[in-house]
C-alpha cells in the first residue's frame, strides 16, 4: 500500500472511532500519526523493508506501528472490522462531505437513523436534518450543496493522489525486460489539478512478443484490484484504490508521436491536426505523414500503421511540433488557449517563459503552534533555511477563527516576540510578521486597524458564510481589497478539490478590483486547495494582477507544497515576473512597505 492508502485507511478508521464515541485522546494519536504519514516523502514500506523501527517517526507508537505493518501485509486492518460490527463504515463516506465531521454524523446516525449518502439526502430535504440540534436550514442547504458537490467529482482523483497510487506501479514497470523509457502521460502530464484516469506511455524496441510481455508485467504489478484488458500493445488495469490505469507500448519511432497524441487536450490535438492537414500531412499517435493519394491510416498495432505515406516524424516531440511549423510547447500549455499561436516558428515563437521552481525566494503563508499548525516559529524557519529561502512569513489565523486557535490582539503582540527571537537564532533569513485575517461577514477586517498596521504582511482570507449569494459574497471580498493594509487575497474562491466547489463569487470583479487597489492574489499550493484555477491565474496575467504562490503550511513538512503550486502556476502562463516569490529580499521589502501609512 502507498503511504496515501494507508493514511486514508488510517483516517476512516479514526473517523468511525470518533463516530463510536473512542477516547478523544486516542482519537488525537490517530490524527497526529496520520499527519506525519502525509508529510513523509520515503515510502512506509521502505522504511519497513530497511529494518528502521516506524515508531522512530513523530506521532508514532506502538499500536500505530502494528496498524502500518499490518496493512503493509495484509492490505487491511483487523480493528476496522471489529469497529464496523458496531457503527456502520458508511459513515465514514459522510464526514468526508463539507459541514459533516463525526461529530455530526454521529448524531445524524444515532437520532435519524441516516448511514448513507442518499438516506442523509432525503433527510435533507425532508427538513428533518434542519429539526436537529445544532444542524438547522443553513447546514441541511450546505449538506445538500455537498452531496452535489461529491457526486459531481466522483471519478476523479486529485494529481498528488494520483501520482502516489501509481509510484509502485512505475517502478514495477521500469523492471521490465526490453522498457526503454517510461512517461505518464494524459491531464497528470498537462498538471492537471484532478485526473479522471492515467496514460502511461512505453517505449520498448522489439518485437510483438516483447511488447505484449510488457503488458502483461504491466497486469501483474502492485496493487491490481482488475484487470480490464490485455493485448499486444496495450493493457487496462483499476487499482486498488479505485483509479484506472492504461499502458500504450510504442517503438521508438513513434515515441514522440505518441507522447504528444496522448498528453494534449482534446482542443489541443484537434488544431494541431487541422494545421498538420494545412500543410499535407497527418499526425497520428504513430508519426507525422506526408499524405499522398491515399491517407496515411494508423492502426491499433503499431507495426501496421501507415503504409501509404511518407513518414517525416515521430520519434520525439520536438520533431513533430517542428514538423507542423510550431516550437516545442511545454505539456502544461497544451489546453488551446493561445499555445499554438505562441509557438509559430515562422512568426518568432513568443511562448512564455514559465516560473520554475529556482525562481522561488520564500513563502507568505504558514502556520505554527500559535493557530492550527503542528510545528513552532523557530522549527518553521528551520525548515526554510534548509529549502535555502532567502525570507518567509509567519501567517497565523485572526482572533475570529477560533475553531483555528486564531490570535487575539494580545497573542499576537506576544507572538511578535517569538519571532523575534527566530530572526536573532536565523539571521540569514528575513522572517516577516504577518497574519491571515479574517474577512467578516460584512467586509470589514477581523483585527483592529492599529494591529494591522502594526504587521509587515496582511493576508485577506474568508473562512466563514459560504452561503452568501454571489452579489453578497462578491461585495464583501471586493471591500476587503479596498482596506489600504491588505497585500494578498488567499485561498480566493475556498475551494476544496473533489470535497467543496468554490464559493459563489465573481472573480473577474475580484481580479479587476485586485489590480486597482494593487493587491496580490494569492495562488495556494495545498494540493487539496490549487486555489486559484488556471483560468483564473491566466486572466490574472492578462490583467496584470500579481500573483503569491504560497503553501499554507501547516507543519515543516508541507513546506514542499510549492512544487505542485508552481506547477498549477505554470499551467496559468505565469513566468517569474509574475510571482511576488521570486523578489530578493530588499525588493520584497519595498513590495510590503508599499502598504504601509
Amino acid at each position: 500500500m502507498t503511504n496515501a492508502e494507508i493514511a486514508g485507511s488510517l483516517t476512516e478508521l479514526a473517523d468511525l472511532l470518533e463516530i463510536q464515541g473512542a477516547n478523544p485522546f486516542r482519537i488525537r494519536a490517530y490524527r497526529n500519526a496520520i499527519r506525519t504519514i502525509q508529510g513523509l516523502t520515503r515510502p512506509l514500506s521502505a522504511i519497513v523493508d530497511d529494518g528502521e523501527p516506524l515508531t522512530d517517526l513523530p506521532g508514532v507508537g506502538k499500536d500505530m506501528a502494528s496498524h502500518i505493518g499490518e496493512l503493509l501485509a495484509t492490505g487491511r486492518l483487523s480493528l476496522m472490522d471489529e469497529v464496523t460490527a458496531e457503527v456502520p463504515r458508511e459513515l465514514a463516506r459522510l464526514t468526508r462531505l463539507d459541514g459533516v465531521g463525526p461529530k455530526k454524523a454521529r448524531k445524524l446516525w444515532k437520532e435519524l437513523d441516516v448511514v448513507t449518502l442518499e438516506e442523509l439526502e432525503q433527510a435533507a430535504k425532508s427538513g428533518s436534518v434542519a429539526g436537529l440540534e445544532g444542524f438547522g436550514e443553513k447546514s441541511a442547504q450546505k449538506i445538500l450543496r455537498a452531496i452535489d458537490a461529491l457526486r459531481r467529482h466522483q471519478g476523479r482523483t486529485r494529481r498528488r493522489d494520483a501520482a502516489a497510487a501509481i509510484a509502485p506501479l512505475l517502478e514495477h514497470l521500469a523492471s521490465a525486460p526490453g522498457v526503454e523509457e517510461l512517461e505518464v502521460a494524459g491531464s497528470f502530464r498537462r498538471g492537471s489539478d484532478t485526473v479522471g484516469d492515467v496514460d502511461i506511455l512505453a517505449r520498448v524496441e522489439g518485437d510483438a512478443a516483447a511488447r505484449g510481455a510488457v503488458v502483461e508485467h504491466f497486469t501483474k504489478g502492485p496493487g491490481v484490484a482488475e484487470i480490464v484488458g490485455a493485448g499486444d500493445t496495450k493493457g487496462s488495469i483499476v487499482l486498488d484504490s479505485g483509479l484506472a490505469v492504461d499502458l500504450r507500448v510504442l517503438p521508438g519511432e513513434s515515441w514522440g508521436a505518441a507522447l504528444h497524441y496522448f498528453t494534449g487536450s482534446k482542443e489541443h490535438n484537434v488544431e494541431v491536426r487541422r494545421r498538420a492537414q494545412q500543410q499535407g500531412l497527418r499526425v497520428s499517435e504513430y508519426g507525422v505523414f506526408r499524405v499522398g493519394d491515399a491517407e496515411a491510416d494508423a492502426t491499433e498495432d503499431a507495426t501496421e500503421e501507415a503504409s501509404e505515406g511518407e513518414r517525416i516524424a515521430g520519434a520525439t516531440e520536438s520533431e513533430v511540433f517542428e514538423a507542423v511549423g510550431l516550437a516545442w510547447i511545454p505539456p502544461v500549455l497544451r489546453e488551446n488557449r493561445g499555445e499554438i499561436q505562441a509557438a509559430e516558428l515562422n512568426g518568432a515563437a513568443d511562448l512564455p517563459d514559465l516560473v520554475r521552481p529556482g525562481d522561488i525566494r520564500g513563502d507568505l503563508h504558514m502556520h505554527t503552534t500559535w493557530s492550527d499548525g503542528k510545528n513552532s516559529v523557530m522549527e518553521m524557519a528551520e525548515g526554510c533555511r534548509e529549502l535555502g529561502y532567502a525570507w518567509f512569513a509567519i501567517t497565523d489565523h485572526s482572533q475570529s477563527l477560533t475553531v483555528a486557535n486564531g490570535l487575539t490582539p494580545a497573542r499576537l503582540r506576544a507572538q511578535a516576540l517569538e519571532i523575534a527571537e527566530a530572526q536573532a537564532a536565523f539571521p540569514e533569513i528575513r522572517i516577516f510578521r504577518g497574519c491571515e485575517v479574517d474577512i467578516l461577514k460584512d467586509g470589514t477586517l477581523d483585527l483592529p486597524d492599529d494591529m494591522l498596521e502594526d504587521l509587515d504582511l496582511v493576508l485577506a482570507a474568508v473562512h466563514t458564510h459560504f452561503e452568501l449569494d454571489q452579489a453578497a459574497q462578491t461585495e464583501r471580498v471586493l471591500k476587503a481589497l479596498a482596506h489600504p493594509r491588505v497585500h494578498a487575497l488567499v485561498h480566493p474562491t475556498g475551494r476544496l478539490l473533489g470535497r467543496r466547489d468554490p464559493y459563489p463569487i465573481d472573480v473577474e470583479a475580484v481580479l479587476v478590483a485586485a489590480r486597482e487597489h494593487d493587491v496580490a492574489v494569492e495562488l495556494n499550493a495545498n494540493p487539496r486547495r490549487l486555489d486559484l484555477h488556471d483560468r483564473h491565474l491566466f486572466r490574472a496575467r492578462e490583467l496584470g494582477v500579481e500573483v503569491v504562490v504560497n503553501t499554507d503550511a501547516h507543519q515543516v513538512s508541507q513546506l514542499e507544497f510549492m512544487a505542485p503550486g508552481l506547477l498549477q502556476a505554470q499551467r496559468g502562463w505565469l513566468e517569474a515576473g509574475h510571482v511576488v516569490n521570486t523578489r530578493e529580499t530588499d525588493a520584497l521589502e519595498a513590495w510590503l512597505a508599499r502598504k504601509a501609512r
